[in-house]
């Protein structure tokens, strides 16, 4: 596991996208280029957060394995033994599921 050798800095979180739906409900297959673009990731690394005007550190909201919202545009990829994820920041970070 890649992301184990990778820690994101202050308050950038590493995500994994999660898989494109490629079937309806219905049955039908969906074409490639058809799929919509996922905005719904796993968390798989996070850093220690933002350094705040006083010297403190504010912790990130989100932890590894929480399932976030990503924004459609953003983040940067990142290429990790053969696998693509994403750097986003903390506050760019729209929302995370609860179960």
């Amino acid at each position: 596991m890649a992301f184990r050798k990778f820690l994101p800095m202050f308050d950038r979180v590493l995500v994994e996208r999660l898989a494109a739906e490629t079937m309806t409900k219905g049955g039908i297959m969906i074409p490639e280029k058809s799929q919509a673009k996922v905005l719904q990731a796993a968390v798989v690394a996070v850093g220690p957060g933002s350094t705040n005007k006083d010297g403190k550190v504010t912790p990130v909201c989100v932890k590894v394995g929480d399932k976030v919202l990503l924004p459609e545009y953003g983040g940067t990829k990142v290429v990790l033994d053969d696998k693509d994820y994403f750097l986003f920041r903390d506050g760019d970070i729209l929302g995370k599921y609860v179960e």
